[in-house]
């Protein structure tokens, strides 16, 4: 493992802010199991992480002092420590990304073309629900509260899927993944408890948050399927070997990262869900132990 862990404790919050500092010099080409298809698949998802983890930061500091939660001391320390290891994450994804365009991988277009789909969409949905009485502030806390639900269960996932991490031969980027799979657990909750402070749990509320995880979900799955052909195809490595290992990798019934997500994912239509309804607890413990952390 390529990183100096320094951990900074936020008084009050019930997580840390931990300071990685990876480096990244010595990671292969194909780091995820000698493969330019699983290694693509998961550069694309790298690629949404720096506009997407920005998004998070913003829509929660823009209504941390709202009058409903402003007085809340404890959701306040829980805010802080969020972004501070939103912003932690989003560092240490930018050096992966540029570490991957040495080899002449364009991630960078793909984080400018992140941040390019989600300023459309949070503009276009924010315009399409003003009739409705839903401000733009209401409109990117809700995305932020139903893609924090997404990386959560997708961490999870990694968290307890031994195919999925036995796949990722490079210690310092299973390290990565695996810390930040982590820590999106830890702070899973902060932004939902955000937003029912603020807007509460009535039908209003479910109902935006419900359309938001669809939307959000079919923007997110088809961008990063897209990079995902994109890198591919500009490695000329777009061909049925690689395709069909990111099939079994990510949407195979009985392995796949992403088909592995349906139950956790579903859970959020409930209308009485909270995250820590999904007791991720003793995983974390386990894996915090495993990782120093």
């Amino acid at each position: 493992m390529n990183a100096k862990v320094q951990i900074s404790n936020r008084p009050g919050a019930s997580f840390p802010v931990r300071r990685m500092n990876f480096n990244f010099d010595d990671v292969p080409e194909y780091w995820m199991n000698e493969s330019a298809g699983l290694t693509h698949f998961m550069t694309a998802l790298s690629a949404l992480f720096p506009a997407g983890e920005q998004l998070f930061i913003d829509s929660v500091r823009a209504v941390r002092y709202h009058p409903a939660i402003k007085d809340n001391k404890e959701l306040q320390k829980e805010i802080s420590a969020f972004i501070g290891q939103e912003a932690m994450h989003t560092h240490e994804h930018v050096g992966f990304n540029a570490s991957a365009q040495k080899f002449g991988h364009d991630v960078a277009i793909l984080e400018k073309n992140t941040d390019s789909v989600i300023q459309f969409g949070r503009k276009l949905f924010a315009k399409a629900m003003k009739p409705f009485g839903y401000t733009q502030e209401m409109i990117d806390l809700t995305a932020t509260t139903a893609l924090e639900h997404f990386t959560a269960t997708i961490a999870s996932e990694l968290l307890t899927n031994p195919h999925i991490q036995e796949l990722m031969k490079d210690d310092t980027m299973r390290y990565m993944w695996l810390w930040h799979a982590v820590e999106e657990n830890e702070h899973k909750a902060v932004a939902y408890d955000v937003y029912q402070g603020i807007f509460g749990t009535g039908i209003k509320s479910y109902g935006l948050r419900s359309v938001a995880l669809v939307i959000a979900m079919s923007m997110i799955l088809v961008t990063q399927a897209q990079f995902t052909l994109r890198l591919l195809k500009a490695d000329k490595k777009l061909n049925l070997k690689e395709l069909t290992m990111i099939y079994k990798f990510a949407y195979s019934p009985s392995k796949g990262i992403i088909t592995g997500l349906a139950g956790e994912m579903l859970a959020y239509f409930r209308p009485r869900f909270h995250p820590n309804d999904l007791d991720t607890v003793a995983l974390l413990d386990k894996w915090k132990s495993k990782l120093g952390l």
